[in-house]
């Protein structure tokens, strides 16, 4: 096999007959392999190459020769084909310049807006109907700063900075649009009047909100205005000095903090502020950043956002995503009026972020569209006045556990939709069916009397349709309950998607099913490796196909570790473990063999990032041979931190795995109420099968939990895998020998488990 082998079509059919008959795999439960090598005959040398040595390393491949069990070869990086459900997830997004004017608006915008107003075009011409229908800006107004400001308390100035505040933003806009200074000059003489005399923001734990919500919005209004010759530099930087040093230290301690609840005597954690909380001072922090020419408050702002620990984090506003990417948004439970609130806040964020250059809006395969389309669902009835029955998972943090969609402000209509629907459709040309009517059903914004958002989107964010039709795109599947669930985003036009299977990643595709809404489909198509793709049927026909996802049944090995003198991975994708602290080799469960020590002091063993992001049904298993010690040691721990984990737990009277994406307070558990016997090999494996979780020791079920609602793929590209650590830096480590360590995405049954624990 070390030679090099002729691509005469020729030999790599015997090839591929060989493959098969050496190996005992049945035809039944793989596509026609010869079908796919012939197809080799079209590409490059190098793309066959590549080919035939995966073909060539399956015959070594680890297996399970008692069940039968194969690890599948990995042909899809031949043809750029994806079996990740996270397709777009980098968390070190940063900006290395700034560009002004550049947070809500752009000049570019200033212009479309000027000239659509002045054509008489709708829908801007009923925004600017709207805008003007208010006393704010009018040419007679004068400002009424305050020294002191407080929220939450006995708002002391509190309506009176909201007023200036907002009158300042549309003063603003009004210069932008109609060119008259009058307006410029107003807009200056508020911003000037406030920073001279503004010294303090206070209250409660609501001077919090305070520093958020309105440093951001003053931030917007202070850079529309930064263009204007008349705006002197050395009263520019008094209103960076205002916002630097009064708004801006508090929304930076809220991130930092929490309003020091993680450390309050009454127990309760960075969970017990909502979404809104953190979203509204990452919004403040990012744009006095842009105002300021303070890169680092922009990257502090974009760095909590992707890497947070609190509930105004990427990874946690979307709790978790249903099939045909509804994004259950972390308040959907709390009730309505915060949910769509967040939904103005993070569109805000995005869009600010979007002028610099950063796209939020499209990270983790669109998450946010995903949470914009399910608060705009729970928030529009029928003619009936009936809301939709939405598919929600319980949802838990220190405040308690909802178990559906709050019907609490219902319907919420605020301002802030127009972002959602101008970027995600107008702009990318996708399919977002709720958030489009909800932009509908607001359209034209007006002014938001609250003061919690800026408002007049219709004028200020609306975009000419997006031309001509796209492809779907964002197609992820996983297996679940034995099934390949696919969901994808769809075109802004398509009135209809069909569902496409073939047996190689090149084709032919067979049309299996027409889908309308919501675009998610199950298939159950036998064993074997399975390649999937979606097409839109729009008015112009049928567009080109989504990215492609191949799917393996019943299950496909996704890492397998001897750990027999080696942390390489045996699966056929060929990855690395690494050893950390007081990782090194001892004697394996058979005599002459090696096996990891974990020293249960500093040892532990570090997996490669995102292993678990295509992950649905699944099973993880390993021999563990545990020395004791004190409760709380894992197994193994794959998170992003302590909000998001998978777990095997060592207590001192059970075994307990864990999954959450809330913090302990939303764990769903399989427990064996038996302790682990010390100084034994113990062969332990976890599988998941839709919503049934098993768990097993040596072989045997001993423990189940049929209501397992998060599966490992909810967590995204997890980047802290851990064999012998736990995402809680105060928890022990493991204290033993592990050995044969297998993550296969699919779950085993009770026969091939038991063959495993031989």
């Amino acid at each position: 096999m070390t030679q090099p082998i002729p691509l005469s079509l020729i030999t790599v059919r015997l090839f591929s007959n060989h493959l098969l008959r050496e190996n005992n795999i049945c035809m039944n439960t793989l596509p026609s392999l010869q079908t796919q090598v012939e197809s080799l005959m079209s590409l490059d040398n190098k793309a066959r190459r590549r080919l035939i040595q995966g073909l060539a390393a399956a015959i070594f491949l680890p297996s399970l020769s008692a069940c039968r069990i194969k690890a599948n070869e990995s042909v899809s990086q031949s043809y750029n084909v994806s079996d990740k459900t996270v397709l777009t997830m980098d968390t070190s997004l940063t900006m290395n310049t700034v560009r002004h004017p550049g947070l809500l608006h752009t000049e570019a915008d200033f212009t479309r807006m000027r000239e659509k107003v002045e054509a008489h075009e709708e829908p801007w011409l009923s925004g600017w109907a709207q805008l003007n229908d208010y006393d704010y800006t009018s040419l007679g107004r004068a400002p009424n700063p305050q020294v002191t400001v407080s929220r939450g308390s006995d708002n002391t100035g509190l309506g009176t900075m909201k007023f200036d505040m907002e009158s300042t933003y549309q003063i603003a806009l009004c210069w932008k649009v109609t060119g008259d200074t009058r307006y410029a000059d107003l807009a200056v003489w508020f911003l000037n009047e406030w920073s001279a005399t503004m010294t303090t923001l206070t209250g409660n734990a609501d001077r919090f909100l305070a520093a958020g919500i309105y440093g951001y919005q003053w931030a917007n209004a202070a850079e529309i205005m930064r263009t204007y010759s008349g705006w002197a530099s050395d009263d520019i930087a008094a209103f960076q000095n205002l916002l630097s040093t009064v708004f801006y230290p508090l929304s930076s301690l809220f991130l930092a903090e929490h309003n020091g609840t993680e450390y309050a005597m009454s127990g309760s954690d960075i969970t017990n502020y909502w979404a809104n909380w953190d979203l509204c001072n990452i919004c403040s922090i990012f744009a006095i950043g842009v105002f300021c020419d303070r890169l680092d408050f922009c990257n502090k702002a974009l760095d909590y956002f992707l890497n947070g620990r609190g509930n105004g984090a990427a990874a946690h506003i979307v709790y978790m995503t249903h099939p045909g990417y509804l994004g259950q948004w972390q308040e959907s439970g709390r009730d309505q009026g915060h949910s769509s609130l967040g939904i103005s806040l993070i569109a805000s964020l995005c869009e600010m972020a979007w002028n610099q250059g950063v796209d939020l809006y499209g990270y983790w395969n669109n998450r946010v569209l995903a949470g914009a389309e399910y608060v705009a669902a729970s928030n529009l009835s029928d003619y009936n006045g009936d809301y939709p029955t939405l598919p929600y998972a319980p949802y838990s943090n220190r405040h308690g556990t909802s178990t559906g969609v709050s019907g609490g402000g219902r319907p919420s209509l605020r301002p802030g939709w127009e972002i959602i629907y101008n970027h995600y459709v107008n702009r990318k040309g996708l399919s977002a069916p709720w958030a489009s009517a909800m932009a509908a059903r607001v359209r034209p914004e007006w002014r938001d009397r609250g003061g919690d958002e800026p408002s007049f989107g219709t004028l200020t964010m609306s975009r000419e349709p997006f031309p001509g039709d796209i492809p779907p795109s964002g197609l992820s599947g996983v297996l679940s309950n034995g099934q390949v669930l696919l969901s994808w985003w769809g075109s802004a036009y398509a009135t209809s998607y069909n569902v496409k299977r073939g047996t190689s990643a090149l084709g032919p595709f067979d049309t299996i099913a027409n889908v309308t809404d919501p675009r998610t489909y199950t298939d159950a198509p036998g064993d074997g490796i399975w390649f999937y793709s979606i097409t839109g049927i729009t008015p112009n026909g049928e567009t080109d196909i989504s990215n492609v996802v191949r799917m393996a049944l019943p299950f496909k090995a996704c890492m397998i570790l001897p750990l027999d003198g080696s942390s390489d991975d045996t699966s056929g994708d060929a990855r690395h473990a690494t050893l950390n602290g007081g990782a090194s080799w001892g004697d394996g469960r058979i005599a002459g063999t090696q096996a990891l020590r974990l020293d249960g002091e500093s040892g532990y063993l570090s997996l490669p990032d995102g292993i678990l992001t295509d992950i649905s049904d699944f099973t993880i298993c390993a021999w563990v041979n545990w020395q004791g010690g004190s409760k709380n040691q894992r197994i193994f721990d794959f998170g992003t931190s302590d909000i998001v984990y998978a777990a095997l737990i060592l207590e001192s009277d059970r075994i307990r795995f864990a999954i959450t994406g809330t913090r302990f307070w939303g764990e769903r558990c399989i427990y064996y109420y038996s302790a682990l016997p010390t100084d034994q090999w113990v062969h332990i494996a976890i599988t998941l099968s839709g919503e049934y979780g098993r768990l097993y020791v040596n072989g045997s079920q001993v423990a189940t939990d049929d209501s397992i609602k998060f599966a490992p793929f909810q967590m995204g590209y997890t980047r802290q895998n851990w064999l012998g650590r736990s995402q809680y830096s105060s928890d022990p480590k493991y204290n033993g020998f592990l050995q044969d360590f297998r993550l296969y995405s699919g779950a085993l049954d009770d026969a091939q488990i038991a063959a495993l624990a031989l």
